[in-house]
């Protein structure tokens, strides 16, 4: 990290001469740092301190300059080809210099005519609502997602876009489940609501989201935090905010789930699901409140709470076919305590059908790579490695054959756990590189021969493992001591950000140097021992599972700019001893996956999921849309008849935390039994719990038909021989084929 250091120290000795050229429109009604100064504070710290160092030329402005208007207009509904057409003649090469100069008007300029459009649509939407009233038999269909259609060419291409889409939202109100209100005064309150979003909008805000977007111009985990952002960050990092433990992001005006929090309410609760949009939130027993185009921040500042207090969430489904159909979720606020979102372990037991002693398999769930940085080197300081520790040696006490370690969703965290965590599984030597903005490249090690489990080991992992959880999964894949399983590749970012606080770059700032904000920079870009990067490709599968998480909007690749796959030289290491039996077990999982009917339903699933990304529009016919959705309803009967008909396998499982991983006897976690185990299956499986029939108390532990088949893949990989202890090999447990 030195050659970054000197580089920011004297970047910030440079911009102590800077100053804003000037000329820019007033901000005196706002106190703290001129806006001019971030802006060239900003814009430089990106030119040389950004991994890529990309100088802010005149194809970086096109670009920036592109991007801000899509971040304000991301459907492309409100802009006209001909504002895009004056926008470039005036800002397609001067947007960067504007910026490197402190002249900020140009944000100002291009938000002032985006509220205008804004304004003079809202006042034409409601006079459509008051005067039209819509057919629902013709043939028409309404374009989902615009973000890379055409803008519209003139006001009148605009208005026929606009008379589709509203027609195609009065249809889905009319046909949600859990209407709030009528149709007409349901959009009649959210265009009011954006309307008084917009003028809510400070200078600061504006310059924010400007700042962003240069920031994510040149890749999509740079980002510039105002100083409001800075306090909010520094809250959540307390964890002193009560909520359900989810982080929302925008989209397309819907507060859409972009992670859930391992361990916190809604994570734990199970029914809230990645990239589900919320529709509507509702405090206790009270009334929905319609969210649909609200400010992101007041829609986290409904769903905060006081501890205890329940908070209704209606949500349309990631999954679902229709946006119409709403499921509503009710979740008890709590705090977000770290015992919960620690690794945690079962003791599978199932039964040989050759005979002999039953298949022992030890799972450790890690939902993320913590560490207590405060306490670092203190003998009771939290730390993942010394967690799976504690579990892994009271697996090997209960004679494990083989282990699995479960990464499914861990989307990261302390690169120096990942590290730890490695060596507990390889003798020693390298685990990651890391090359800098320099090309200086560091390496991090295991110097510890000591090895801690040496059986069979799988990792599990799926789209949403990221970050350190790659890092883990790809130095066991390079060194040939782990069989990766699951999606077709893991979530693809292979980057490193630092915070740098603006203030700190200005000279004579005289104040906090917080009230500038912040820019969160890229540095670095992690490299496996192998030499390949697992940005952008992320970690591929030996042996690839269906998985309702493996479509292309998840992952590096669905962001815009993701930085490229590149390679260094591989390092110096030895690999694992005994060459795993990959293509035989790949042969043997590939053939139970082809006879399985949850496994053909999730493809199903997720190929209907494809072709409607792909079709990118919904028809405006009622009755088209009320078959549809019919069809999806009689589609999950079957499947829940079929279930009943066919029961899952029944594997004997005791649960290990690291409260009782000391005790002498284990719990015995309850098998499914009759409808609630037809009903309920685990969120890899693509289905939901049927929530009108199974209570939130009395929801049972799913089945997951990708843990079950990696189970069997265990099994195989036993009875290769890879572990002696076990004498003869296991044959699959499948539900229903």
């Amino acid at each position: 990290m030195k050659p970054t250091r000197l580089l920011l120290l004297s970047l910030a000795t440079s911009l102590a001469f800077l100053a804003p050229a000037g000329g820019y429109r007033s901000l005196a009604a706002d106190s703290g740092p001129d806006p001019g100064q971030i802006c060239i504070s900003v814009a430089r710290l990106l030119e040389e301190g950004h991994y890529s160092k990309r100088k802010l030329d005149d194809g970086m402005s096109r670009q920036f300059l592109a991007n801000y208007l899509d971040a304000l207009d991301f459907n492309r509904l409100f802009f006209t080809q001909e504002d895009v057409d004056t926008f470039t003649s005036k800002y397609a090469t001067a947007l960067g210099d504007d910026v490197l100069l402190g002249n900020p008007d140009p944000a100002f300029d291009i938000y002032g005519v985006y509220k205008k459009r804004v304004e003079d649509r809202v006042a034409k939407v409601k006079q459509l609502l008051a005067s039209t009233t819509f057919d629902f038999t013709k043939n028409e269909s309404m374009e989902l997602n615009r973000s890379k259609a055409p803008w519209p060419k003139d006001e009148a291409d605009a208005d026929r876009l606009w008379r589709l889409r509203l027609k195609g939202e009065y249809l889905q109100e009319k046909l949600a489940d859990h209407a709030v209100d009528p149709p007409a005064k349901i959009l009649s309150r959210r265009y009011d609501q954006l309307l008084t979003d917009l003028h809510e909008q400070t200078n600061e805000d504006v310059i924010r989201d400007f700042l962003t977007t240069l920031a994510q111009t040149y890749d999509p985990h740079s980002e510039y935090l105002s100083k409001s952002d800075l306090e909010n960050f520094s809250i959540n990092m307390r964890l002193s905010l009560v909520g359900i433990g989810a982080v929302l992001h925008s989209d397309d005006g819907y507060a859409q789930i972009m992670e859930l929090v391992p361990g916190g309410p809604a994570d734990r609760d199970g029914r809230l699901k990645i990239n589900d949009r919320i529709t509507a939130v509702a405090q206790g027993n009270g009334d929905f409140v319609d969210c649909v185009g609200m400010k992101l921040d007041k829609v986290v500042d409904m769903i905060r709470g006081k501890k205890g207090t329940t908070v209704r969430l209606q949500v349309i489904a990631a999954r679902g076919t229709d946006p119409s159909q709403r499921k509503i979720i009710p979740i008890v606020r709590d705090e977000i305590k770290l015992k919960e979102q620690a690794a945690k372990a079962d003791l599978i037991e199932r039964d040989n059908p050759n005979g002999g002693a039953p298949l022992r398999v030890g799972w450790i769930t890690l939902p993320s790579f913590y560490a207590d940085m405060e306490h670092s080197g203190e003998p009771d300081a939290k730390s993942t490695t010394t967690d799976v520790l504690k579990l892994l040696n009271r697996l090997k006490q209960e004679n494990i054959n083989g282990l699995v370690m479960d990464l499914r969703r861990n989307g990261g965290g302390s690169l120096d756990e990942a590290v730890k965590l490695t060596s507990i599984f390889i003798k020693k030597g390298p685990v990651v590189q890391a090359k800098d903005a320099n090309g200086v490249i560091h390496i991090s090690r295991d110097r510890d021969s000591t090895l801690q489990y040496d059986g069979p080991l799988i990792v599990l992992t799926n789209r949403l493992s990221a970050s350190a959880s790659e890092i883990f999964a790809a130095a066991l894949q390079d060194y040939g001591r782990a069989i990766i399983v699951g999606d077709e590749s893991t979530f693809g970012k292979g980057t490193v950000q630092t915070m740098l606080e603006i203030g700190k770059f200005i000279p004579f700032l005289g104040s906090d140097p917080t009230d500038a904000g912040a820019l969160k920079l890229t540095i670095q870009k992690f490299y496996r021992v192998a030499g390949g990067s697992t940005q952008l490709r992320g970690v591929l599968s030996d042996i690839k599972l269906p998985s309702p998480y493996d479509h292309p909007d998840l992952g590096e690749s669905a962001l815009k700019g993701p930085m490229p796959y590149d390679e260094v030289p591989a390092a110096q290491f030895d690999k694992w001893d005994h060459p795993l039996p990959i293509k035989d077990l790949r042969v043997r999982s590939e053939a139970r996956v082809t006879d399985s009917r949850e496994f053909r339903w999730i493809s199903e699933d997720l190929a209907r999921t494809k072709q409607n990304i792909a079709d990118n529009s919904i028809s405006l016919d009622e009755k088209v849309r009320r078959q549809q959705m019919a069809d999806d309803k009689a589609r999950e009967d079957q499947r829940i008849a079929e279930r009943e008909k066919h029961p899952f396998p029944a594997d004997k499982v005791y649960r290990i935390t690291l409260d009782n991983v000391d005790k002498p006897s284990l719990e015995l976690v309850s098998n499914l039994t009759g409808k609630k185990a037809a009903a309920a299956v685990d969120e890899d499986s693509g289905d939901d719990y049927d929530d009108d029939e199974i209570s939130q108390a009395d929801k049972p532990e799913a089945f997951d038909p990708i843990r079950n088949e990696t189970l069997n893949i265990m099994g195989d990989f036993v009875g290769l021989g890879a572990a002696p202890r076990t004498a003869s090999t296991i044959t699959s447990v499948s539900p229903g084929n």
